[in-house]
């Protein structure tokens, strides 16, 4: 938590003129009994009247000026809070854009999307209090011990007694709390996590009719989430009660002992009535104090949590290559020798041993059942996972020597999901290259076969709604590929991004790509034969490793895996061939 206070380095003087107005708030209270005890007795043992007017108009202006230092005190720590908790937002939200997607598989959403929110809220919310009130309970707590003292030394003992047993209690039910509200943070990463999947999958659910499976898991995770915070929160609940016990206590003794040393003559009426006074401020100030503490335990247990999140290093580790003179040697583009995978936590290799050449302008199809690895091959490529045997080159470079910036520019890839954000069409493709011409845009959308998409509506204004639900999966597709190729990539990676299309949407598709200026590199990864057949190179995958590689004819004749595939698809070319499929 601590080293996330170096997000209040903007707001160093409202930290400290909170306090310090708080700090004046305190003495101001502090003088109260006092002259309450000087109205007692001078003005109502004496009847004077006068005076006692007098000392109710200094009572009212303490009140105004402690009113006062109390709204300006607020004003600063709200300020500070209220920024701490925005740059923490944004410090979390820029780390994890840059989080590895190793990283990123590892954390998961839930638990991101949960830091991000629920635990900045806590965070900001413990900032704000001890702004507020670590100075100024503390200060009044002792403070009225010491005013005490300058009364009666004999009632004053009774408050050396009652603060420290009074601490004991607040300190260890913090002790005890703090990693149980940790546990509830995970429980509520749990609830994010299930609402998340349901309100994603919502269509699938209803689908399946298992919408009263899914309440009933949710219903689950929020019991196990409400059974936590019940006991974390009857913990916590025993201060107040335990606290008022043990004032009240010694409120009754210090009555008691002061109406006999009264009697005596050693006290005035005006002097017992200033000690319970003070022991009232107490009262109050210690009831704060535990409910700082509790807002404090769950700011501390959730700042943690956030810092573990800042601890994650970002990007990949990789060893830069020693020697590596870069540049181009000739042709290749893209060079797979020996290559594996084995993802973070992993028993076995998704990929094992993948050697081959992608040249300048080739097109690759990737092929495989599902499961077979052709994602993760693809994935490698614009380095979203480190390969963990062999080497990549990319246009004469290994990988390794890439900024992460300059490898992703020369990739353009579409994902097997299709994600659009909301703003226009035109906002969307600017993500492919920010500075791209609306002419430039539209032949991507051209290529793309989504230009008569736009031309329907309202051009490249086009509103896109949020996840893109106002377009058909297949428009999205269509979309996303013009995203790409607006950047003009010299390696474009098409991830089952067609899987929507019909056939002849997705062979226009594939002519107009064959036709680019830019020939680029064409990695092309279907379930269906008939987009890859036509491709100089293809790679067949099956369980990670490399089955076949050639062109359709020639792995028609020596690759059994591709004649699996291709006649399940074409079953009539099969008997027309009188090929039987091994």
């Amino acid at each position: 938590m601590k080293n996330l206070l170096v997000y209040l380095k903007d707001y160093k003087k409202e930290c400290v003129l909170a306090p310090l107005f708080k700090m004046l708030e305190a003495i101001f209270e502090l003088l109260v009994p006092l002259v309450m005890a000087s109205v007692i007795d001078v003005g109502i043992a004496e009847g004077d009247i006068p005076y006692i007017i007098k000392m109710c108009l200094i009572l009212i202006l303490l009140g105004v000026v402690g009113l006062i230092s109390a709204v300006t005190a607020q004003y600063f720590s709200a300020k500070a809070a209220a920024g701490f908790g925005t740059a923490v937002r944004h410090g979390l939200f820029a780390h994890i854009q840059k989080l590895s997607f190793t990283s990123q598989d590892k954390l998961g959403d839930a638990t991101l999307i949960t830091r991000m929110t629920s635990d900045v809220n806590q965070a900001q919310s413990g900032v704000n209090m001890v702004l507020r009130l670590f100075l100024r309970s503390p200060f009044i707590v002792f403070g009225a011990m010491v005013m005490a003292f300058t009364i009666d030394v004999s009632g004053a003992m009774t408050f050396v007694v009652i603060i420290p047993l009074l601490s004991l209690v607040v300190f260890g039910v913090m002790a005890i709390s703090i990693p149980l509200y940790k546990k509830v943070q995970g429980k509520l990463d749990a609830v994010t996590q299930c609402a998340r999947e349901n309100l994603t999958g919502v269509r699938v659910i209803r689908a399946f009719h298992l919408e009263e499976q899914e309440i009933s898991e949710f219903e689950k995770r929020n019991q196990e989430l409400t059974g936590m915070q019940m006991f974390v929160g009857k913990i916590s609940g025993l201060l107040n009660p335990v606290t008022y016990v043990m004032i009240n206590a010694a409120t009754a003794y210090l009555i008691y002992k002061g109406a006999l040393q009264v009697d005596l003559g050693i006290l005035t009426q005006g002097e017992v009535v200033a000690l319970v006074n003070y022991m009232g401020q107490i009262l109050v100030e210690l009831i704060k104090l535990a409910n700082l503490i509790v807002t404090v335990t769950k700011a501390i247990a959730c700042g943690n949590r956030i810092q573990s999140i800042f601890e994650v290093p970002q990007g990949e580790t990789r060893e830069t290559p020693a020697e590596d003179a870069g540049g181009s040697t000739g042709e290749e583009m893209v060079v797979f020798s020996h290559v594996g995978l084995t993802y973070q936590d992993a028993s076995e290799e998704s990929l094992t041993e993948i050697s081959f050449t992608a040249r300048r302008g080739e097109t690759i199809g990737v092929i495989g059942g599902t499961g077979s690895g052709k994602s993760s091959l693809v994935h490698l490529i614009p380095g979203f996972y480190p390969h963990t045997k062999g080497s990549i080159r990319i246009d004469g470079k290994e990988l390794a020597s890439y900024e992460p910036g300059e490898l992703r520019n020369k990739v353009g890839i579409v994902m097997q999901k299709a994600v659009l954000f909301q703003g226009t069409i035109r906002d969307n493709l600017s993500w492919g290259r920010e500075n791209a011409t609306d002419e430039e845009m539209r032949e991507a959308l051209k290529t793309a076969q989504a230009l008569e998409i736009v031309e329907k509506k309202e051009g490249l204004d086009t509103y896109v709604s949020q996840g893109g639900k106002n377009f058909s999966g297949g428009q999205r597709q269509r979309l996303t590929i013009a995203r790409a190729l607006v950047r003009k990539p010299e390696i474009l990676i098409l991830d089952d991004s067609a899987s929507a299309l019909d056939y002849a949407t997705d062979a226009a598709l594939r002519k107009a790509i064959a036709g680019l200026k830019e020939k680029p590199t064409v990695f092309i990864v279907s379930q269906r034969a008939s987009s890859i057949q036509y491709a100089d190179k293809i790679l067949v995958l099956e369980d990670g490793e490399l089955a076949g590689i050639g062109t359709h004819e020639e792995l028609l004749d020596s690759c059994e895996v591709y004649q699996e595939i291709y006649y399940s698809q074409f079953p009539e070319k099969q008997s027309k061939e009188g090929v039987v499929n091994g």
